[in-house]
């Protein structure tokens, strides 16, 4: 796994880049998060609408994130997935509370997305972290990122965090407190600010 910086552009496979016809369209939401879009389906619950399924051991908080693009725009169709471990820092999590998945749709109004979950805990040497996996129009292979959390001591040995070059671009993975509790960070697709995203 290496980061990446190439958010928002073509992939290239083989010599092979994709057409705007291929790239995902604007009805993300409708297919993956109907309920989100206003169709109600399954009981009006979007498949991973909770992250937590019970009473989970450790810290519970609530992060809030927007998807940016180039001009600093939310993009307010965009569908996120989540994956984390749970308090013990078991991934797949063994809590019985916590699912260790989530989709989140974007708002449609302000672009902002909201996950109660709790603090997961460092997986086999690595901080402390989230990861998400972003799909929006335009973007036909899914952004993968990780959300790290602001002033976490096992940041400065966790091994991803530490092969970003240059180091100034680790905060853009990085959430901060909130006068709230709760934490917040927003991923930026393109520009000086661009969020750190990762081959996988």
């Amino acid at each position: 796994m290496s980061p990446c910086a190439a958010a928002a552009r073509p992939r290239s496979r083989g010599g092979h880049e994709e057409s705007a016809s291929q790239t995902a369209g604007p009805y993300v939401h409708i297919g993956l998060a109907p309920n989100a879009a206003g169709i109600p389906m399954f009981g009006g619950r979007d498949f991973g609408a909770a992250m937590i399924a019970g009473d989970p051991a450790g810290p519970r908080i609530v992060l809030t994130c927007r998807v940016l693009d180039g001009t600093g725009a939310p993009l307010r169709d965009a569908m996120l997935e989540i994956w984390q471990a749970d308090a013990e820092g078991h991934i797949p999590p063994r809590d019985p509370g916590l699912a260790g998945w989530a989709r989140r749709a974007c708002d449609a109004e302000t672009g902002l997305w909201r996950l109660e979950t709790v603090r997961p805990g460092p997986v086999a040497g690595q901080a402390p972290h989230i990861t998400v996996m972003i799909f929006a129009r335009g973007i036909n292979l899914a952004l993968h990122t990780r959300i790290y959390f602001e002033g976490e001591e096992a940041n400065a040995a966790d091994p991803l965090l530490n092969r970003i070059d240059p180091p100034e671009r680790r905060a853009t993975l990085m959430a901060q407190p909130g006068a709230d509790g709760g934490w917040h960070l927003d991923i930026r697709l393109q520009g000086v600010d661009e969020t750190v995203f990762l081959d996988v």
